[in-house]
């Protein structure tokens, strides 16, 4: 594809996407910003919420780790299935009961108010984390392919990435992003099938024909259940798949916030129900792309980029044709910013009510506070995106949720103490509890894994939570107390 070609689909994707904000946010007060005056269609959100899920990093990367693990990420998937119906059925409620606009203010009324801080800290760093590796992502791949052939360093690339975000949520905010991440999940939706069409083409193959050769590849292995020391173990994969969707989605502000926004419980669960049968079918067609890709390299004699997370970009900017091409690019862009538009209005929401109290303020206080709150962020997502850059040797899916395990860990132990338990903590403990877990956890996994064959995967979330829980309760009051709301 010709690089003139590719600046002008970008360009049309941002104008479209900033004329979406222009009509969605006008007279946007911060409430709309920060919840849609919970009046958005279920429908909307649940579709929106695919390509908030999916990121770059899944655009990417799911695709490529094929070749080496098969279909194994399927069953992190169905684990997945399983922990979005605890999100529904326990937490979504909770929250609706409570009408809570930062998802955080129930620890605060559980605990007190240094615990109700801390989980929000936690998902702050959580967040910021997960959305400079997705983000790193979709910039790396439009450098690599793009931006060095024009001689644009990748700061600028960053820079100008992390400014159009800004521009088209900086006012609207949630209210906004319900409808450019139901767009930007139609592009994606519809690149990755245009993708497996075109390959099934090139191959010459039928759509039998298609789910046969993948069938009889090397690839297609789903379940690993013989070595439960291997990471790709079936237990260790469904088990961690569960309890990272329970805090990668009920815990955290970003996604519940969405959900959130829906006019009552019914249709929010009603939304998050559809959201995740229809995400388990969009993730099995990213493991069919990735062993297609594989497939076509293998009849074609052709050689593997040293880093799977190349692949898929590398064939189809390049081997498809110009309809891939096109296609593959409105995928990465679309699913990168549909993640990174939401994380950053979610970082906004949660620091302007967990640490600047907005509920006392005047409107005109809360939009300029909020105005320089969203630009902090923004900053803070360019410098964390930098630094990614210089320091990530993995993997970026791997990289995700692995971090993911020691930053949610925390808030797991926090939330499954407050609502299993009526335990009284010492609130004031409670964030030097929150850092010193991860840091055991880490330690353990390090003794274990340098001793012994045990390799660990996702269930150092668990590890990491019920560290946590028994720090709380050793520093805490050994009294069962009656506790407002729980």
């Amino acid at each position: 594809m010709s690089t003139t070609l590719i600046a002008i689909i970008i360009i049309l994707y941002f104008v479209m996407l900033l004329t979406i904000a222009w009509f969605t946010s006008r007279n946007a007060s911060s409430t709309d910003f920060f919840t849609a005056q919970k009046q958005s269609p279920w429908y909307l959100v649940a579709f929106g919420m695919i390509g908030t899920s999916i990121s770059g990093a899944t655009f990417i990367s799911v695709p490529g780790k094929v070749g080496v693990a098969s279909f194994s990420y399927f069953q992190l998937v169905i684990g997945y299935l399983a922990g979005y119906i605890v999100v529904a059925t326990v937490l979504m409620p909770l929250y609706y009961r409570l009408n809570l606009i930062s998802i955080y203010s129930y620890l605060g009324e559980r605990f007190g108010k240094k615990t109700y801080q801390t989980g929000s800290f936690f998902f702050l760093l959580s967040r910021t984390i997960g959305s400079s590796l997705r983000l790193y992502l979709a910039a790396a791949v439009l450098q690599l392919f793009i931006f060095d052939a024009l001689k644009i360093e990748f700061w600028v690339t960053v820079f100008i990435t992390i400014l159009l975000i800004w521009v088209y949520t900086f006012k609207g905010g949630i209210k906004t992003i319900i409808w450019t991440d139901s767009i930007q999940t139609l592009f994606l939706i519809t690149a990755l099938i245009t993708s497996i069409v075109v390959i099934a083409q090139e191959l010459e193959l039928s759509p039998f024909g298609l789910i046969e050769t993948i069938q009889s590849s090397k690839y297609s292995q789903i379940f690993f259940l013989n070595d439960p020391n291997d990471s790709k173990f079936f237990i260790k994969q469904f088990i961690g798949g569960m309890f990272i969707t329970i805090v990668m989605t009920g815990l955290d502000q970003d996604l519940m916030q969405k959900n959130l926004t829906c006019r009552n419980i019914k249709e929010a669960q009603k939304n998050m129900f559809w959201f995740s049968a229809i995400l388990v079918g969009v993730n099995l067609l990213f493991l069919t792309l990735g062993a297609l890709l594989y497939i076509y390299c293998d009849i074609k004699n052709l050689s593997l980029p040293s880093r799977s997370d190349d692949l898929y970009p590398l064939l189809a900017l390049n081997n498809f044709g110009v309809i891939a091409g096109v296609a593959f690019l409105l995928g990465i862009i679309a699913s990168s910013y549909a993640s990174a538009d939401s994380a950053l209005a979610s970082l906004t929401t949660s620091f302007c009510i967990d640490f600047l109290n907005f509920k006392d303020k005047d409107e005109q206080t809360k939009q300029r506070q909020k105005f320089l709150v969203h630009i902090g962020f923004s900053l803070i997502l360019l410098v964390s995106i930098l630094i990614f850059r210089v320091l990530n040797n993995s993997t970026v899916i791997d990289s995700v949720l692995k971090m993911a395990s020691y930053t949610y860990g925390p808030l797991l132990g926090l939330f499954t103490l407050g609502i299993l338990s009526k335990y009284k903590i010492k609130d004031s403990l409670s964030p030097y509890v929150c850092i010193t877990a991860p840091l055991l956890t880490y330690g353990f996994v390090y003794l274990i894994e340098s001793h012994f064959a045990y390799k660990f995967s996702f269930e150092l979330l668990l590890i990491n939570a019920c560290l946590t829980i028994i720090g709380l309760m050793i520093t805490g009051k050994f009294k069962a107390t009656s506790v407002k709301n729980n």
